[in-house]
């Protein structure tokens, strides 16, 4: 058995969610009733889209100013940094500021930043000298996880990880992995999305034929249904305290779950479309790791976004590696709050954590009427539903250019 020195677990969680959620608790009620976080925005030459909003205290860790020096996804990170260091009890007493790291896992960064100046300057008659001196420091991948460290002090380790919608689990494995070599003492792990600023991933995705549009926004994301048309781009942060096991029990941290397998594997294949046999491998090299059996998952969150293949890819995925077994729940945190790209995975895992406490499946939500093709035994739709057994969560996110990631995490039982 692993040395509580190497276990790793979640202390910590603070997220800002499209619909205005903003606590776990908030967040928990939204996806247990079904309640979409879809609004509509309008967006700089493409009209109105249906679209996943945050709406959180903007100003709670640092002045107006510095959001407005900052970005939107460095103003989300701060945030749900700030959050998640309270709930965790986090005061720098227990732990040094440069022994702690910070790992944010992000799609892209500086669209939003680059898309905005160009319009500034075409006021302008394009002339540069109107083009902001912030920019660089603006669009280095590494900001929105750099915002964090100047906000609260932390000298240790920061970096973004860039692994397109896996992002967020890849933050999360990153933590997991400096933990136990030793290179920190606690980590600030998480995925932001600031993908709402920019009309070119709007464009793109329209120009794909995977934009979802929906006469009632609140319907547009609908994972599995046949009448799915595509994604709901949303933005949004989610950042956990990681600390070792010993440590942990020994200041008496609240304990959300234990980090106990993960995986990260490559399609090697085509810059969009997923694979679902590598999916499939992807989530048995994460049981093998947690040294666990299908038959030892007790709640599957999905990645499926909303497009007609890529659902497909995981549901059969899924189908292969958990067949025959009949207490296994399955459901989609997308079609609540959209996607949210690089916050998306671990997002998706806040939702569910509370499991561990209240028993529960969320739901799926517009699902009404399934498509064969994703037709998942212990599918959750429509209503929240009793689990069966509450100890363990997989949480899948796969992401463009054929990158796949999976997360177990399981609630600790006392000793």
């Amino acid at each position: 058995m692993m040395a509580d020195s190497q276990r790793i677990v979640i202390t910590g969680v603070g997220l800002a969610a499209p619909g205005g959620t903003s606590t776990l608790a908030e967040f928990r009620a939204q996806v247990l009733a079904g309640r979409s976080g879809i609004s509509t925005l309008e967006m700089r030459y493409m009209g109105v889209h249906p679209a996943g909003l945050c709406d959180f205290p903007e100003t709670k860790y640092r002045k107006k100013r510095d959001n407005k020096r900052g970005t939107r996804a460095g103003c989300l990170g701060v945030y749900c940094a700030g959050e998640a260091l309270a709930d965790a009890g986090i005061d720098f007493t227990q732990y040094r500021l440069d022994r702690t790291g910070v790992y944010m896992g992000l799609t892209e960064h500086g669209t939003v930043e680059t898309e905005n100046e160009v319009y500034n300057i075409s006021q302008y008659n394009y002339n540069v000298d109107y083009w902001t001196h912030h920019h660089n420091p603006r669009t280095v991948l590494n900001n929105p996880a750099g915002e964090i460290t100047m906000t609260f002090g932390i000298t240790g380790p920061h970096y973004s990880v860039g692994a397109a919608c896996a992002a967020g689990n890849a933050a999360l494995i990153q933590g997991c992995q400096m933990l136990r070599l030793g290179e920190v003492d606690m980590a600030l792990c998480g995925g932001l999305s600031e993908c709402t600023g920019s009309f070119g991933i709007f464009a793109s995705f329209r120009a794909q034929g995977a934009l979802a549009e929906h006469a009632d926004p609140t319907k547009a994301s609908r994972p599995f249904d046949q009448a799915r048309n595509g994604i709901v781009i949303s933005e949004g942060g989610c950042v956990f305290v990681l600390e070792r096991m010993d440590k942990a029990v020994e200041r008496g941290a609240k304990i959300y779950g234990e980090i106990v397998g993960y995986a990260m594997n490559s399609d090697a294949r085509d810059f969009v479309l997923p694979y679902g046999p590598r999916q499939a491998e992807c989530i048995r090299l994460a049981l093998e790791r947690a040294g666990m059996t299908p038959a030892d998952i007790d709640l599957v969150n999905t990645h499926a976004t909303g497009t007609k293949q890529g659902d497909i890819e995981e549901c059969r995925a899924i189908a292969e590696v958990f067949a025959g077994c009949e207490n296994l729940r399955v459901n989609n945190t997308k079609s609540i709050i959209g996607h949210a790209m690089g916050a998306a995975g671990v997002l998706e895992l806040a939702a569910n954590l509370p499991a561990f406490e209240d028993g529960l499946a969320h739901p799926t939500i517009n699902l009404d009427e399934l498509d064969p093709e994703c037709a998942l035994s212990g599918l959750v739709s429509g209503e929240a539903q009793k689990l069966p057994r509450a100890e363990t969560i997989l949480n899948n996110s796969f992401g463009m250019v054929g990158i796949n990631s999976t997360l177990i995490v399981k609630r600790l039982v006392a000793k």
